[in-house]
């Protein structure tokens, strides 16, 4: 079975097009674009977005609205926009009168049934735009939202409400051991409230996300009582879990998280991005890639710094990358082991920043998805 596509009905005259005091644009002389539209149609094409145009043309065909006229114009309008790389998959015209009310009408969903079959659609993503109260109608009738061009809402505005949108999640997680909440925003910038009752690690999840240009938050109550362990882990997997969640089908990220002004490091033994830390250095490779996989080396000179046991560095980062789907090579040395879990953390935030900033419109993918089960 297919996968659900993310699909914008728009609307013709009114929305694609200016429409004329007659309502009919029944010649090329009445052929006007509206302002922006075709910069914000190639965004959204760009984005994934199907197009299919949903137009009532009322009487058209009959004696006072005949055929002829509205087909130069209308084969012009499309052509003008797949010159731009603006192709609609369905172009679905009802021809009938408002007194007929038939069902293939607008508000009806007659013209459009096929597409509310199972499975067809990705109801969270897909759009109806308008400029009337019937295209507002026809997105309640078919369970989706509904956007209306005016006064208050350009093509310009359209295309950031559906593609700059903060990218934001919060995930609780509760077990026996522990009960977790993490929130996330990766683009309100770099800042962070920690209280996972382990005082170094809330130090290190903070420089984990200021490193990482994201702001976090979160909190844990765990079996502190019995050991650190349950508490490091589960955080690390509500957090991965978290920023996956904020980045959702990964469209439009960078992907890969080194510094290729870091690259020349790689002689001298660098995986990657490069974060020093007095004596100690930290190495790190990342690929938001949907699949999930830690590479950690490097081993610590003391068995815990502060309340935190050095061995849970690896394992934080391995649980990390699990529930985040990121393939992450991560090498530390020196002889501080403060130094080195610190520099663990900034370096892995630094990867972070880079590979989840956005980069584009397209999945930087050649398989056209990064999930676990079809990364490239």
């Amino acid at each position: 079975m297919s996968a659900a596509e993310k699909v914008l009905f728009v609307d013709r005259d009114g929305t694609l097009i200016v429409e004329p005091p007659d309502a009919q644009i029944d010649s090329f002389a009445k052929l006007r674009l509206l302002p922006g539209v075709i910069a914000a149609l190639r965004r959204l094409v760009a984005a994934g977005y199907v197009l299919v145009m949903v137009s009532n043309q009322d009487g058209l065909g009959s004696a006072s609205f005949p055929e002829s006229d509205f087909a130069g114009p209308h084969a012009l309008l499309l052509d003008i926009l797949a010159g731009e790389g603006i192709v609609f998959r369905e172009v679905l015209i009802d021809r009938s009168f408002a007194h007929e009310q038939r069902p293939t009408r607008k508000p009806g969903v007659g013209l459009v049934r096929h597409w509310l079959v199972d499975g067809a659609l990705d109801r969270s993503h897909s759009v109806v735009v308008g400029d009337r109260d019937s295209d507002l109608e026809l997105a309640a009738n078919m369970g989706l939202r509904g956007l209306r061009i005016g006064a208050d809402l350009d093509w310009a505005g359209i295309a950031a409400l559906l593609l700059d949108a903060p990218r934001r999640a919060e995930v609780e997680r509760a077990t026996r051991e522990t009960r977790i909440v993490v929130r996330v925003d990766l683009d309100a910038g770099p800042g962070a409230r920690i209280a996972s009752g382990i005082g170094f690690f809330d130090h290190m999840l903070e420089q984990l996300a200021v490193h990482g240009g994201f702001a976090l938050e979160l909190d844990c109550t765990g079996d502190l009582a019995v050991d650190e362990h349950h508490s490091v882990e589960d955080c690390a997997l509500a957090l991965g879990a978290a920023l996956r969640r904020a980045l959702g089908e990964r469209r439009g990220i960078a992907r890969y998280g080194f510094d290729p002004a870091e690259l020349p490091l790689r002689a001298s033994g660098a995986i990657g991005f490069s974060a020093p830390m007095d004596e100690a250095r930290a190495d790190v490779a990342l690929d938001l890639s949907g699949r999930a996989h830690c590479r950690f080396s490097g081993s610590f000179p003391r068995e815990a710094v502060g309340a935190l046991p050095c061995e849970l560095v690896a394992h934080f980062f391995a649980s990390l990358a699990d529930a985040l789907g990121a393939t992450l090579h991560l090498h530390v040395a020196g002889s501080n082991a403060h130094h080195m879990v610190e520099a663990c953390f900034k370096a892995v935030g630094r990867a972070l920043r880079q590979a989840m900033r956005r980069d584009g419109a397209a999945i930087p993918s050649s398989k056209g998805m990064l999930v676990a089960e079809h990364a490239a």
